[in-house]
C-alpha cells in the first residue's frame, strides 16, 4: 500500500487557488517547449509563501480550445502523470504552471515525460539564480 500512497499526487503539491495561478503569471517568468508554456515563479518568505514549504507546487490550465472536457481531462492527467515521474527534476520552493498545447495529447508519453523534465529543471534552475521580473 505504500507505493500506492507514494504514487499519489497530494494536494500540498498541486497550485489549487486561483490566486495562486495569477501570482505566477503576473510575478514570474514564462519558458517556451516544444509542447507547453511553462510560467513559474520562486516562492519568497511573505504570504505566497503559503503551502508546501520548501517543494515545488505544480498547476495546469488547459483551456477550451484545446477540445472538449474528455479531451483537456485526459491532457491534464497525462501532464499529472508526468509531473509526479519527473518530480526529482524540481526541488526547492517554486510554483510552477504548465499549460500545454494540443499535440500534447498526440504524443508519445515517454517524449512527454521527457519534456516535463526539462521544464522543470530549467525553471528550477532559473527561479534558484533569482532570474525574476
Amino acid at each position: 500500500m505504500t507505493s500506492a500512497a507514494s504514487s499519489k499526487f497530494p494536494k500540498s503539491r498541486r497550485l489549487l487557488k486561483h490566486a495562486d495561478f495569477q501570482r505566477v503569471y503576473q510575478g514570474g517568468r514564462r519558458q517556451f517547449t516544444g509542447n507547453m508554456t511553462v510560467f513559474f515563479l520562486r516562492r519568497g518568505s511573505g504570504p505566497q509563501a503559503t503551502g508546501a514549504g520548501s517543494t515545488p507546487r505544480v498547476g495546469f490550465t488547459v483551456g477550451k480550445v484545446l477540445g472538449g472536457a474528455v479531451e483537456r481531462n485526459r491532457i491534464k492527467r497525462r501532464m499529472r502523470e508526468a509531473v509526479r515521474l519527473s518530480a526529482q527534476a524540481c526541488e526547492g520552493p517554486i510554483d510552477v504552471v504548465f499549460n500545454p498545447r494540443k499535440s500534447v495529447s498526440n504524443m508519445p508519453f515517454a517524449e512527454l515525460v521527457s519534456e516535463v523534465t526539462r521544464a522543470l529543471r530549467l525553471a528550477a534552475q532559473r527561479a534558484r539564480t533569482g532570474e525574476q521580473k
